[in-house]
């Protein structure tokens, strides 16, 4: 499943690089959900990008974690159970920018930041002292959440950068709740392993 949504992405994505109007018909844009009914935006806005760059860094990221997640919701769930906590991650990650943005007609977002995020964040409950790579510097997966997360804060607060950040701190919020609704003891698991660091650099 997790390539999949890759291949679909990529493929998407791609296409309307050089397809203005498929962009813009596929990307989150508030006033249109609002006044048009056009709700599937919400999950569509997750499989369009900017360029070339935001594209890749998603799909790497998705294809790092993706694969060890999917067989956590398909024993939670079912086989199409990261699916749908992918979709719902996509929806969930979008909500608070559709509320502030809901008459702006000049905001528009696009990109699968939200979910890649939420499937991100999940994995670090699980694992928090697995050693990840950013830009080939090997960081806690912890100490790269906590980093992550004041940033996002930060130029959400901020803003500027066209870049919707409230999606990402979102995603993650999605990411570790809906793993935790589905396996209360993860938040056990956490807490002992934050007790009892282990690196492995």
């Amino acid at each position: 499943m997790t390539l999949v949504i890759i291949i679909i992405t990529a493929l998407v994505s791609i296409g309307a690089f050089s397809n203005e109007k498929l962009r813009n018909d596929l990307l989150f844009w508030p006033p249109a959900v609002n006044k048009q009914h056009q709700y599937y935006r919400f999950i569509t806005s997750g499989f369009v990008h900017a360029d070339w760059g935001h594209l890749l860094f998603n799909m790497i990221t998705l294809y790092s974690f993706g694969e060890v997640m999917e067989m956590f919701f398909m024993l939670k769930l079912n086989k199409m159970g990261f699916l749908l906590f992918y979709i719902g991650g996509l929806i969930f990650s979008e909500i608070p920018s559709y509320i502030k943005h809901i008459r702006n007609y000049q905001y528009r977002s696009l990109g699968a930041s939200g979910a890649v995020t939420a499937v991100l964040f999940s994995f670090i409950l699980m694992a928090p002292w697995q050693t990840l790579y950013v830009f080939f510097f090997p960081l806690p997966a912890i100490v790269f959440a906590i980093l992550y997360l004041s940033y996002t804060a930060y130029m959400s607060k901020r803003g500027g950068d066209h870049i919707n950040h409230s999606a990402h701190l979102w995603g993650a919020v999605y990411g570790i709740l809906v793993t935790i609704l589905l396996a209360p003891e993860a938040l056990g698991h956490f807490i002992r392993q934050i007790m009892n660091p282990v690196f492995n650099f």
